[in-house]
């Protein structure tokens, strides 16, 4: 048996007696059964695409850890009868691991969705309970060799650092030697021109090659490793370009000590040195660009202080993912909040900036709700549990950003089709360049220089890097001012909308009635508002609620309360009769009212408030105006939007009167009022068809969920305690409607940085190539020139975090 001989599924070296066996006419050798088992259902399943797909991998057998399905049952989340969950996937070495794991586990019944992101191993997958469940999932990731683990806040993060790190020594370690290297390489380039014993030059040289050596052998053993597996497994990537075009200098040089020729050990240890550097600064920036994404991780508190039913004052920590709805748990000074829910007891100033955005503390008392992540500065707390540890705000916020990284914008597909072909077309030149200038000058020295310049001045690294840097740095920017969008494909549509929809209610206003006027018909009419609020507060109806909290004083008791429906309301207060109702009452119980008055009320009336009159004992007191009150960015912001070059619309289900009137303060002239929220998609449907336009929805995201969808970007605004994540393209989680202005140029900004990065990307691979070709580019410089496109691209993207 040769030493040489592998595995045929997991490459271990094979020691021992090989397991033999012909399939479909070809010999295969196997380690063990166990890797034996694992070919035969990737060739069962049609699958064997794998073995030609992968790069990167590390030999050896799978983990054989037994695995309790029970440890996954506090990540599932459920949803009728769907199951979703996050895992954290050991064992995935390269992207084709990603393709085996999402086709295989495609064909199991029952999983319908399987989404991973290959840069933190995180995998959610989403199945039916009714046709399998977690046992049989786990059962199918093990069985081809890879080893599912419940997805902690602290792998994103580890893995970062391990890869930051690595590249640090690394790198050290190569610009060490290589610095020591051009010591000896400058004495001979001296030489070369000045003269220089051959005692000395020979032993320069090979003082050069023993410092280059460890710079390619140690620093670059990543390129290494990834060159053999691939040329093993039929396939070349970018590391095969670097680890060839250093490697024909260093061994050209080591040939040429012998023969008497120059030597360019430079060249190999500095093409290593400085591609390392350039994947050094790269990881630094893609890390700092998952910062926000890694605070978010580490405010969830991992343990509750449950306050035991039935027992006084007696409270115990528990895991948080064990606490429940109805469960009360008590939060002290300095400590974050570990679940959603309602304050029971205490008063407290809750800091809720990594939520909302908002800087100044807000103040919780009885009846308030509170968030899991936010910090209780002072005060106890004593909360009532309303959500899960898996279906609280902040787990929404996570893992909407998460989904952002994963899905890609649509540009990006071309990027991807081009890095496909892109390494065998430079491997292609690169083989041309050399026989072009070997047969031609038949100086094999100029032959090897310039090809190796094509290979390594080559760089699909940029155009990887081109769209996903940007979109985790525009989507982690954008959660940082209180915007969750879901996802590079959401941003891309963004950026290119030129039409805004607003809803009215909720949206525009603040979608609950305020008092917004008191007009007294005649002097010492201080007592109107606490005679109609005392009234008023026997009344469930939203203008009397409204009357009721504008009332800052204590009210009067209530006796006789009688409701005229459609009408108002009346009573004895305080021993006098009172009548509260609309003009149409008053007029039936042939109350005198005031010419001033009506032109008032029909003033009111126009603006698209409710009036209502109030008269004490049979005599006119004055009108109230109830109205939902317009936002207070609401005019800024639909003038910024016009300014942007926007269409602003608002469409509503609200009267025509009405919805005018709010328009009109908001700055719209175009409205579309009285219709369901069918019709609101089929507004939306109908602009798309006829002025193809591209529109943005702004609305509650729960009555206007058709229109959401309809438009080419859903946008939900609201309170965090309301907010659908799950179902908007965008979460505004702040109050505040101008982030509407944000969230437009972020994403033209961040389209804008995409599509620069493209254009760098294939402009410098289409200058620099034909430039190495033509022998105009050293290696050294080639190395340079790659290192650099790589981080135009990270500068540019990172541009975005300002």
């Amino acid at each position: 048996m040769k030493d040489d001989q592998r595995c045929h599924h997991c490459l271990a070296k094979i020691e021992e007696k090989a397991i033999y066996e012909t399939i479909d006419g070809q010999q295969h050798l196997f380690c063990c059964k166990g890797c034996q088992g694992v070919f035969h259902i990737l060739h069962d399943a049609g699958l064997e695409d794998f073995y030609t797909r992968r790069r990167g991998w590390i030999p050896g057998p799978p983990d054989e850890t037994e695995i309790d399905p029970a440890v996954f049952s506090g990540h599932i989340r459920e949803s009728d009868s769907q199951r979703e969950i996050e895992v954290h996937l050991d064992g995935i070495r390269c992207a084709s691991c990603v393709w085996l794991i999402e086709h295989y586990l495609g064909k199991l019944p029952g999983v319908t969705e399987i989404r991973i992101n290959y840069a933190t191993h995180r995998a959610r997958i989403r199945w039916d309970a009714g046709l399998t469940g977690i046992e049989e999932i786990i059962k199918a990731i093990r069985s081809i060799g890879y080893t599912p683990r419940p997805a902690h806040s602290s792998d994103l993060q580890e893995a970062m650092r391990r890869e930051t790190r690595d590249l640090l020594i690394r790198f050290g370690t190569a610009a060490f030697f290589s610095m020591q290297l051009m010591l000896y390489t400058v004495a001979l380039y001296a030489g070369y021109f000045q003269g220089i014993e051959e005692f000395y030059r020979r032993t320069f040289q090979f003082i050069a090659w023993g410092l280059a050596t460890p710079v390619l052998f140690y620093s670059g053993a990543p390129f290494l490793r990834n060159t053999l597996r691939g040329i093993r497994n039929r396939t070349i990537n970018m590391d095969f370009l670097i680890f060839t075009g250093s490697f024909a200098a260093y061994a050209y040089s080591v040939v040429m000590i012998f023969t008497g020729g120059e030597v360019f050990f430079d060249t190999s240890a500095m093409i290593v040195t400085l591609i390392l550097l350039g994947r050094f600064l790269e990881s630094s920036a893609k890390s700092k660009a998952g910062e926000a994404m890694a605070a978010l991780l580490v405010l969830q508190p991992p343990e509750a202080r449950l306050v035991v039913s039935g027992a006084k004052d007696e409270k115990k920590m528990v895991p948080v993912s064990i606490v429940k709805p109805g469960d009360v748990v008590e939060v002290r000074p300095g400590e974050r909040v570990p679940v959603d829910g309602i304050v029971t007891g205490g008063r407290a100033e809750v800091d809720e900036s990594m939520l909302t955005g908002e800087s100044r503390p807000s103040e919780k008392t009885a009846g308030s709700e509170v968030f899991a992540g936010t910090m209780n500065m002072n005060g106890r707390l004593l909360i009532e549990v309303s959500r899960t540890e898996k279906e609280t705000v902040l787990s929404g916020i996570i893992r909407a950003v998460e989904e952002a990284q994963m899905r890609k914008a649509p540009v990006q597909a071309l990027a991807d089709r081009v890095v496909g072909w892109f390494v065998p077309v430079v491997v292609s030149i690169a083989l041309g360049t050399f026989a072009y200038w070997f047969m031609r000058y038949g100086d094999i020295s100029m032959a090897l220089m310039n090809s190796v310049s094509v290979l390594v001045v080559a760089c699909p690294c940029a155009l990887g890097l081109a769209t996903p840097l940007a979109v985790l740095i525009g989507s982690t920017t954008a959660s940082g001012k209180g915007i969750l969008i879901r996802g590079g494909d959401v941003l891309e549509r963004t950026s290119r909308v030129n039409s805004i929809i607003f809803d009215k209610t909720g949206t525009l206003t603040r979608g609950r009635p305020v008092l917004t006027d008191l007009i007294p018909a005649e002097e010492g009419g201080e007592s109107l508002l606490r005679y109609a609020a005392s009234l008023e507060a026997a009344s469930e109806h939203s203008v009397g609620q409204a009357i009721r909290h504008a009332c800052r004083e204590d009210l009067y008791e209530v006796r006789d309360f009688l409701s005229l429906p459609g009408s108002g309301i009346s009573g004895k207060v305080n021993n006098h009769e009172v009548l509260v109702g609309n003009i149409r009452l008053f007029r039936d119980q042939e109350v005198d009212i005031p010419a001033g008055l009506v032109q008032k009320y029909e003033e009111l009336a126009g603006e698209g408030k409710t009036v209502v009159f109030c008269a004490i004992d049979g005599r006119l007191k004055g009108l109230l105006a109830v109205s939902d009150i317009l936002r207070e960015d609401a005019a800024e912001t639909t003038e910024k939007l016009k300014e942007r070059g926007l269409s602003v619309m608002m469409v509503t289900g609200d009267n025509r009167k009405v919805a005018e009137a709010v328009a009109s303060r908001a700055g719209i002239t175009e409205v579309v009022s009285e219709v369901t929220p069918v019709e609101k998609a089929e507004v939306i449907k109908r602009l798309k068809e006829e002025k193809g336009a591209m529109i943005m929805m702004v609305g509650d995201g729960i009555n206007d969920a058709p229109a959401l969808t309809e438009a080419d970007a859903g946008v939900t605004l609201g309170s965090a305690t309301d907010i659908a994540i799950e179902s908007a393209d965008v979460v505004i989680v702040r109050e505040r409607l101008i982030l509407i202005t944000d969230l437009i140029n972020i994403s033209r900004r961040t389209f804008s940085v995409i599509k620069g990065n493209l254009f760098w990307a294939f402009s410098y691979n289409f200058i620099a190539i034909p430039l190495a070709v033509t022998g105009a580019l050293h290696p050294i410089v080639s190395a340079v020139s790659m290192a650099m496109s790589s981080l135009v691209v990270v500068g540019n993207s990172l541009r975005l975090r300002r």
